[in-house]
């Protein structure tokens, strides 16, 4: 099929920096510049362009692109119409040719808003969809984006999902559209509102095991025993977030070394990999020189630990701290 001149001309002009192609449509009409604006848009949007069309196009004004291309590679479509528009349309026609440009777009790429939205707002327009749609918007979001949703969802959705993405179903384009559309309207309803960010569970109970620690032990004791009659996950899981790693720095001289007498030299280099500064500082001054050495030897011997070696290294340190705090016997610095 014959290349309409508009056509041709959106082509070209998607090969060309800002500058040559403001240049080249300045003695046009608004209303044709408006019109290839928009062709550019449809071929922006439609994630994927026709080589033989470009090449077919760019035959013809080769010589222009010689001199561009070494100026506008990897210049986005986007950068180039909003500079384009602004150079050479007034304030109202460039308005109105970037909202037509927009719902081109959004045509052709109706997870553009999904896109564009932030982490939070995605989280809460997830809450309570089916797996499948949930893996399907994750499989169309950049990937960091993806990775910070996934953690903070429902752990069975969550699970569900990662299933759908991994063994992914054929799909229509109209299945994939109206799933799209569900989540957008969602989206479009927070606007105006604040949202309200939700802490990880383990962030806030965190912050109440520190509260605890703080408490008498009978009383604390006495709670964290009334809470394991309703929820005996989350009371051992804030008995194991009195005393963590990081916690380290602040443990009495005495109640550590009594600890790290029961950890080996090769797991003490282990949990030392990747330590903060502080936190290494106060294990090694709280073994002997010998151990010491001993860790040494065994850090300059050893592969790169994988994570879950740390992990499991550093609590083995961290065990013996707990039943020193479950027994009301564990020291700590003085603020």
């Amino acid at each position: 099929m014959a290349l309409t001149g508009k056509r041709k001309a959106a082509t070209l002009l998607v090969n060309l920096d800002a500058a040559i192609a403001s240049n080249l449509l300045k003695g046009l009409p608004q209303e044709e510049i408006q019109e290839i604006a928009v062709e550019m848009a449809r071929i922006g949007s439609s994630g994927s362009r026709d080589k033989k069309e470009e090449s077919k196009v760019t035959r013809e004004f080769s010589n222009v692109l010689r001199k561009s291309q070494s100026q506008s590679r990897g210049l986005s479509i986007k950068g180039l119409l909003n500079e384009m528009l602004a150079s050479i349309l007034d304030k109202d026609k460039a308005e109105e040719t970037q909202s037509q440009i927009r719902k081109v777009t959004e045509k052709e790429d109706f997870f553009a808003p999904i896109r564009s939205a932030s982490t939070d707002e995605l989280v809460l327009a997830l809450e309570g969809e089916h797996p499948q749609t949930v893996a399907v918007i994750l499989s169309e979001l950049e990937l960091k984006k993806a990775q910070e949703i996934l953690p903070r969802l429902n752990e069975e959705i969550c699970s569900k999902a990662v299933w759908k993405m991994a063994k992914p179903a054929p799909l229509t384009a109209g299945v994939k559209r109206r799933m799209a559309s569900i989540v957008s309207e969602r989206l479009e309803s927070f606007k105006g509102e604040n949202l309200v960010v939700v802490k990880k569970p383990q962030e806030t109970l965190r912050k109440l095991a520190i509260m605890l620690n703080d408490v008498e032990k009978n009383l604390r004791d006495l709670l964290l025993n009334d809470m394991s009659k309703h929820d005996e996950e989350t009371s051992a899981m804030i008995r194991r977030l009195m005393v963590t790693f990081e916690d380290i720095p602040t443990i009495a001289d005495r109640s550590l070394q009594e600890a790290l007498r029961a950890v080996e030299p090769g797991k003490l280099a282990i949990a030392l990999y990747g330590a903060d500064g502080e936190t290494a500082q106060k294990i090694r001054s709280n073994i002997s020189e010998r151990v010491a050495g001993m860790v040494d030897e065994e850090s300059s011997l050893m592969q790169e630990p994988l994570e879950n070696e740390i992990l499991d290294a550093r609590e083995e340190i961290v065990k013996t701290l707990r039943e020193a705090n479950e027994e009301g016997t564990l020291r700590r610095v003085k603020q």
